[in-house]
């Protein structure tokens, strides 16, 4: 018995030292299992962001545009994974680092350990279109024990006091409130700053849509009062002044060719430009404009060309690269007033891993490059960061547009190349424009060119098939002041029964976005009944019926929206002598 009181207090010593080491240990994984749920909350709150700002891509179907939204992720550390799957919970597009295995279909359950997983759905007009997915990793455990070390010190030291002196209850419970207290003002000023972010965005994006809104605005009513104002003097004077009435209607084609180039513009800037990309010789290219740019440039402009030998060739549409190097050639012209040098030079350039990840969306590898550099007043940097703004200009009102340069990052970004200015105050200006490399058939496609305007050829009947009634129309009147014999249709129904009674019926001339059936599908059912008859898609903007990425398809023949009279001729000529 003497001996069982003597162990007695070692016994109640081991016992109290067990209590507080379970009692820290407890605190140790509360305090886990609150910073878990706290990662938790913020992957899914990130994970709905993502999802909201792709909503429209998603609903498109733009994987392009999806891509790019994801790329911002790829700064952020503790990232580790972050995709984006279709209603169905196929894979769309995404990223993983470190290993990890992006699954195919949207995962049912989350990453194990120390990582945290959420998925968001992506709702459109009240239906669910696809998900967000998210991984994120979380602190090392050690690093964490490390923090929670000081707090579970704390918390035995408290229990000790509270057994050794019986004091200090209340001064626990006065410290859990002030605890409670500090982390309920830490949980709501991180509400407070994530909505203060949310509403900064918003914001921002607002006024990027104000400022592009109103520049289409401004824009389009000087287009329109041109083109409105014409109209209305050639109708007054047709009848009495017939030749000042055609005066008036070339001011209102004028107007009308403008607001069609601006639309052409917007298109390229927004990647939604249809391309009909071939194999380029940019030596030959540029070559080829001296003549062009010294006419339009002016005799103030000292034009000088640096071609490289062995130059690499480029796989663009050469139409659209003319036109970007004209409006980096004028945009020079006028920094310099007029007056001054300016050097187009072309040279090959790599562009290594360190390069594409500085600058995102550019990829590593080989490029054919064209360079426009003048000696004008070079830029400062807040003007270079804005300087592929649409309607951004430093020009007085009046002076340009500031479409020019939006419109040469549309194209070549479309194209899967890079542009870059570099520029310093007082040394001038140097616009890098990087084309990926062409590793195809050394043809060179060349378009010949036709001196006279094509007519149709007795005996060619032309199906023409458009929903609107009044580009029907206009269609119609084309045709027939080319000499062609038509045929209407407002839909594919009424196409696919006047192709199923007439045989004679040469080719099929369709608008690609039509309600019911679409353009594309129209084509393959009337091909199901005659395989030999050819096809002309025509579409004020583009969808993934015939155009992919930005580049029409290759088995397809193609005419964007607004067309002239004679870009119709020259087109059917062509796809009726293929």
């Amino acid at each position: 018995m003497k001996d069982r009181w003597q162990r007695l207090p070692q016994t109640a010593g081991a016992i109290f030292a067990g209590v507080l080491l379970l009692f820290g240990l407890l605190v140790v994984t509360q305090a886990d299992r609150d910073y878990r749920y706290q990662q938790q909350q913020r992957v899914q709150v990130r994970a709905g962001i993502l999802a909201a700002s792709i909503t429209a891509a998603v609903d498109f179907g733009d994987t392009q545009a999806v891509r790019e939204a994801l790329e911002p992720f790829r700064v952020d550390p503790a990232t580790r994974a972050v995709a984006v799957y279709t209603a169905d919970g196929r894979l769309m597009s995404g990223y993983a680092l470190d290993g990890f295995a992006l699954p195919r279909l949207l995962p049912k359950v989350p990453p194990k350990g120390n990582y945290s997983a959420a998925a968001a759905d992506i709702v459109s007009g009240g239906r669910t279109i696809g998900a967000a997915y998210l991984v994120a990793q979380m602190e090392p455990l050690s690093r964490r024990l490390t923090r929670y070390a000081l707090i579970a010190t704390l918390a035995v030291m408290a229990a000790l006091i509270v057994l050794i002196l019986g004091l200090s209850q209340a001064a626990l419970r006065r410290a859990n409130r002030e605890l409670q207290h500090t982390n309920d003002e830490l949980v709501q000023q991180m509400a407070q700053r994530e909505k203060a972010e949310n509403e900064l965005r918003q914001v921002q994006k607002m006024e990027s849509i104000g400022q592009l809104t109103g520049g289409i605005a401004h824009d389009f009513n000087n287009m329109l009062a041109i083109v409105i104002g014409s109209l209305d003097i050639a109708e007054r004077r047709f009848s009495t002044s017939p030749d000042r009435a055609r005066t008036a209607i070339a001011h209102a084609l004028e107007g009308a060719n403008r607001a069609a180039a601006l639309t052409k513009r917007l298109l390229a800037f927004a990647r939604r430009s249809p391309l009909q990309p071939q194999p380029i010789d940019p030596n030959q290219m540029v070559a080829n404009m001296s003549e062009l740019l010294r006419r339009t440039l002016g005799e103030g402009v000292v034009i000088e060309t640096v071609l490289a030998g062995g130059l690499w060739r480029t796989h663009a549409d050469p139409g659209q690269l003319e036109n970007a190097i004209l409006n980096l050639c004028v945009n020079a012209r006028d920094a310099m007033d007029g007056k001054g040098r300016l050097t187009i030079e072309t040279l090959n350039c790599h562009l290594d891993d360190d390069y594409a990840e500085r600058h995102a969306g550019v990829a590593a590898g080989q490029y054919s490059t064209i360079v426009i550099s003048d000696n004008g007043p070079g830029m400062p940097q807040d003007v270079i960061e804005r300087a592929f703004e649409p309607f951004f200009t430093t020009k007085s009102v009046g002076k340009g547009t500031g479409l020019g340069l939006a419109q040469v990052y549309g194209f070549v970004r479309q194209s899967g190349g890079h542009v870059k200015i570099y520029s310093e105050v007082g040394e001038g200006t140097a616009v890098k424009i990087y084309l990926p490399r062409y590793f195809g058939p050394a043809e060179v496609a060349v378009t010949p060119e036709v001196a006279d305007l094509p007519r149709g050829r007795p005996g060619e009947l032309i199906l023409v098939v458009e929903d609107e009634d009044q580009v029907r129309r206009m269609s119609v009147d084309a045709l027939q002041e080319l000499g062609y014999a038509v045929i209407e249709a407002s839909g594919g129904a009424d196409a696919l029964a006047h192709v199923r009674e007439r045989d004679d019926i040469r080719l099929l001339f369709t608008d690609v976005v039509m309600p019911d059936i679409n353009g594309r599908q129209l084509a393959d059912k009337a091909r199901a009944l005659r395989p030999d008859l050819p096809v002309l898609y025509t579409t004020g903007y583009t969808r993934n019926a015939v155009v992919h990425n930005g580049v029409v398809d290759s088995d397809v023949f193609f005419i964007p929206k607004p067309f002239t009279i004679e870009q119709l001729a020259r087109k059917l000529r062509a796809v009726l002598d293929a």
